[in-house]
């Protein structure tokens, strides 16, 4: 009898003795360098972006942060990497609309889980997109586009950064809400999307507004409407698109992430940080220079948005028949 009632104190000694330890290594956490995967090649938006936060999280956790560039398969390189990192506190990914809500729906099969292979840490960022124009299209607004696409059912076009992209399903997404009749052009990326827009090769192009400002302030194309829901502050005399189509909303975000199982102490300090951080004015004005607007926000409120970002874009996708394999 008195053996009975040995065993479960046992149990209970390695249990608590397991919970002390785990609480000591997240006490003591960290205590080396934290690897920052970014799932694209470096030198772009979300490059900047991380290496932005990177630098100030160094300064608030004592260690350095190095950002990793895992560029390949639309985010799925470096996502898939991060999934399958050790969730020790030690790996952070920056997550975006492609990894975590676009893809899952795009490809056939992902070699990782968006949602049960991560836990959210905050909402870094989105970027507006925006319907560029070439000058010479007899259009100025949004409501002119839909004018002239229905007008012309089938003879318009769009660019977009390629099949099944962030800009392609925001174009998709248009036409849906608006009942045009638009092709659609992939492109290899922005840059010769836009080119080919400048050069009147192709009237449209649904557009990022990092790749856009630059060419719409020199007045070599248009820009017809901005997607997010409230005008944006660098061209603030741009209509949203949500000003004609009511309820319309399209952006690129990004956010960091870690494996599942990483220590909730750990998860909560970095979003404390991470919020901190994304508040700062010095953050504001780093991606501000690629046209991106800090968010911010708790683990809980970003797995709500991602959740409903992935429902979103897998209708659009349903819909429009894109896949890539």
């Amino acid at each position: 009898m008195k053996m009975n009632m040995k065993l479960p104190q046992r149990i209970v000694s390695v249990i608590l003795l397991g919970v002390s330890h785990s609480a000591f290594c997240a006490d003591a956490w960290p205590s080396r360098s934290i690897r920052f995967i970014v799932p694209y090649p470096p030198g772009g938006p979300t490059d900047l972006m991380a290496r932005s936060m990177s630098g100030r999280l160094t300064e608030a956790l004592g260690q350095a942060v190095v950002v990793d560039n895992r560029a390949g398969a639309g985010g799925n390189v470096g996502a898939e990497v991060a999934a399958k990192s050790p969730a020790d506190g030690y790996t952070l990914l920056m997550g975006a609309i492609s990894t975590h809500s676009i893809n899952a729906s795009l490809y056939r099969k992902l070699p990782f889980d968006p949602v049960k292979d991560f836990v959210p840490i905050t909402q870094a960022s989105i970027i507006p997109l925006v319907i560029n124009a070439h000058p010479s299209l007899p259009v100025l607004t949004v409501k002119d586009l839909i004018a002239l696409a229905k007008k012309n059912p089938g003879q318009l076009s769009y660019g977009s950064s390629g099949n099944g992209g962030g800009t392609h399903l925001a174009g998709e997404l248009f036409k849906t809400m608006t009942g045009t009749d638009l092709q659609h052009v992939p492109y290899k990326g922005l840059n010769p999307a836009t080119i080919d827009v400048m050069g009147g090769n192709i009237p449209l192009v649904f557009n990022d507004l990092t790749t856009a400002i630059q060419p719409y302030k020199a007045g070599r194309v248009k820009i017809l409407g901005v997607s997010t829901a409230r005008r944006v502050q660098q061209i603030p005399e741009v209509a949203t698109i949500a000003e004609s189509v009511p309820g319309y909303e399209a952006h690129t975000w990004f956010g960091v992430l870690a494996p599942t199982g990483t220590p909730q102490i750990i998860v909560d300090r970095l979003s404390r940080e991470s919020m901190k951080i994304l508040q700062s004015d010095e953050i504001k004005k780093r991606f501000a220079e690629v046209g991106a607007e800090p968010v911010g926000g708790t683990p809980q409120q970003f797995a709500a948005f991602m959740a409903a970002e992935t429902s979103k874009w897998a209708k659009v996708i349903k819909a429009s028949g894109a896949r890539v394999d």
